[in-house]
């Protein structure tokens, strides 16, 4: 009898409460998803923003991807109820800045575009770098972001390569050759649209890419082929400033460091630059076009010009600032012998000078001082060999000076390259609070030393 019994409930129906436990389940697994994989849409959201640019009209994945990155992470912390956020000392000015920002947004008509700047150059990219502290912890996810920048400069080294050679059936997306988008449509300018931006992200990454050769995690032929890629896509955005950038970059990085074989691979970079130059210069076209850049002597006197018309702003507001994307149009009238309508500053300090006056300026110096200072670390972390060596240290203030020096000559508000450099400096920040957690358990409250 009672057999019979089991053998009829192994075929009643579900009881309501186990469907409805299924059914929860079922929609709860998107969110599970999202909540496990924290690096994984850390990177996509990178890649999501490299490759989409604001003139391209497809559909914004770059927002959609920080919306998941952003969503997933907060949950995560909540179920394992942990913090959502910590607060460094470079929170401080770059939550300033964002309230600026936003306070001389909130003043003016709903513009879309302004927003999507300001987005661009701080909301976004502070929101990586708080989050980057949080999800970089391990040496895996570490590894994984190491990757990722590997893979990244790979495709943009060959997108800049095949742009020089004329191969343009071979650069993806194709909205890069688009004439009406962007900037600098007869350069190597990569997804970015802009020559310089995508000069500064060859670098960074470049620069990378040597940290990880050093260590012996790049290896061989591919090691080989991407180390003698980047100077050549360098030398293929036609910039100078990108030109000098890279060519200081590698000299600095040679001199402060004692590590042989780092020394051996910045006279390598340095040989493959040659070796680049002399290609160029073997070919009649590329070396017309290289000597029309040297030569060149148009965006000087242009840029003259509007630093001129930039400063007569500033003086005229030097405490309350004219507000945010005010200056574009305001500057055409402080500026003459040029006929545009709309102009810009091509330099980042400059226009945080005239939209937010001093003090704009000098919460944006408070927030370098205070990436700056990510370089000190701790006896511990330095005598780590992965990602975070003691090498890496030293190769921070070269990584923020490359973008602090570029953006003498463009405004950063490329979310791409904003979120490389807040992702490293999160990342650092993020192993200042595990150091600072560690020498809290040690007793006596010393440092330990391992």
């Amino acid at each position: 009898m009672t057999q019979v019994i089991l053998r009829q409930s192994a075929y009643a129906p579900a009881i309501p409460g186990d469907l409805l436990t299924r059914t929860v389940s079922v929609f709860l697994k998107p969110l599970q998803l999202l909540m496990a994989w924290p690096t994984f849409l850390f990177l996509l959201t990178l890649a999501a923003m490299l490759l989409r640019h604001p003139d391209v009209s497809f559909y914004e994945i770059d927002r959609l991807a920080f919306g998941l990155l952003v969503a997933g992470v907060t949950l995560r912390k909540l179920v394992l109820r942990e913090p959502i956020c910590r607060l460094q000392r470079a929170s401080l000015p770059m939550l300033a800045l964002t309230t600026l920002a936003v306070a001389s947004m909130i003043q003016q008509p709903f513009d879309p575009e302004a927003w999507s700047l300001i987005a661009a150059k701080f909301i976004v990219p502070f929101t990586l770098f708080h989050l980057a502290t949080i999800v970089f912890t391990s040496q895996r996810s570490q590894n994984q972001f190491e990757s990722f920048a590997l893979v990244v400069l790979a495709y943009l080294s060959f997108t800049s390569i095949a742009f020089l050679a004329g191969a343009k059936s071979l650069i993806f997306p194709h909205f890069i050759l688009d004439p009406g988008l962007g900037y600098h449509v007869d350069r190597a300018r990569g997804p970015l649209l802009q020559a310089v931006a995508n000069g500064v992200s060859l670098i960074m990454l470049g620069l990378l890419a040597v940290h990880a050769y050093c260590r012996g995690r790049l290896k061989g032929i591919k090691a080989a082929i991407l180390m003698g890629s980047v100077p050549i896509a360098v030398l293929a955005t036609m910039t100078r400033a990108v030109w000098l950038t890279f060519a200081g970059a590698v000299l600095v990085l040679a001199m402060q460091s004692s590590n042989r074989t780092l020394r051996r691979t910045c006279l390598t970079l340095i040989c493959a630059g040659l070796a680049a130059l002399a290609v160029v210069l073997s070919y009649p076209g590329w070396r017309e076009a290289l000597q029309d850049r040297l030569q060149e002597r148009g965006p000087v006197e242009f840029r003259s010009a509007v630093y001129s018309g930039a400063w007569q702003m500033f003086l005229e507001r030097p405490f309350t600032g004219w507000g945010v994307n005010q200056m574009p149009a305001e500057l055409a009238r402080h500026v003459s012998g040029y006929k545009e309508r709309i102009l810009y500053p091509h330099n980042t300090y400059l226009e945080l000078l005239v939209e937010h006056g001093i003090l704009g300026l000098l919460l944006y110096a408070w927030l370098i001082w205070e990436l700056w200072k990510l370089r000190l670390g701790r006896t511990f972390s330095s005598r780590n060999e992965g990602f975070l060596s003691r090498a890496f240290y030293s190769l921070w203030p070269v990584l923020l000076g490359v973008y602090a020096v570029n953006a003498s000559f463009v405004v950063m508000n490329y979310q791409f390259v904003n979120g490389l450099l807040f992702t490293i400096a999160g990342i650092l920040a993020g192993q200042q609070h595990a150091d600072r957690e560690l020498a809290c358990d040690v007793p006596g409250g010393g440092v330990l030393q391992l």
